[in-house]
């Protein structure tokens, strides 16, 4: 990333975020009803490398998301290892209407613990929350199980818009405190961001005011 903000002399971060699951759990419409208050009911498998750009500001400075779909290869059953690189933050995404794929989640985790090379802020999403006729992985079944694996937890709609804002943002926000902490205890951090395609640009390194705290459904 080349760019500063020299006469303003803040800071502005890049952080990479990637959605992970089985195949038609919802991943692209999440990602299109944030990014672009946008839902298809008809939306196919992604095809080739997809991602979208978000902007949003805490504590004065402008933070950016880059969000990447999974370009279809779930459907293969693994996803490529240039697909986390860099990633400090995951979405995790189940279908709460298919059994199956929260079953998955446990093997999405193990990839992205192989694959990830830095701290993560994971979130295990229950997408399809509008469906609730016909769930079939209750809500306690999910907080249990990010409770177990140290995830936030959230349950999402992307077709009635629940959640979806809060889940990115819960990340986003958790990234952004992930980082502050490092570069509080080490100047050597931004040359690690660097390397890791999460960019610090700016004076600013003292942290002196932190986000405030969240909560979501479960941690």
């Amino acid at each position: 990333m080349s760019s500063s903000d020299e006469e303003g002399g803040g800071e502005e971060y890049l952080f990479k975020i990637v959605i992970i699951g089985d195949s038609a759990v919802g991943k692209s419409n999440l990602l299109s009803r944030y990014a672009r208050n946008e839902f298809n009911p008809h939306s196919k498998a992604t095809i080739g490398v997809e991602f979208q750009t978000q902007s949003m500001d805490i504590d004065g400075k402008e933070v950016k998301a880059q969000i990447w779909d999974t370009a279809g290869q779930e459907r293969f059953r693994a996803v490529t290892s240039a697909y986390y690189r860099g990633a400090v933050g995951a979405l995790v995404v189940y279908d709460i209407t298919r059994r199956s794929t929260f079953d998955s989640v446990s093997r999405w985790l193990d990839e992205l613990n192989t694959h990830s090379d830095t701290t993560v802020a994971r979130m295990l999403v229950g997408n399809k929350c509008d469906l609730e006729s016909i769930r079939d992985v209750t809500v306690e079944e999910g907080k249990s199980l990010a409770e177990s694996e140290g995830l936030f937890f959230m349950e999402t709609s992307a077709l009635d818009a629940t959640n979806v804002k809060t889940a990115f943002e819960i990340v986003i926000k958790e990234i952004y405190n992930n980082v502050s902490r490092k570069v509080l205890n080490s100047d050597a951090y931004k040359a690690e961001l660097s390397v890791n395609r999460v960019t610090l640009v700016g004076n600013g390194t003292d942290g002196s005011k932190r986000s405030q705290s969240f909560s979501c459904c479960s941690r």
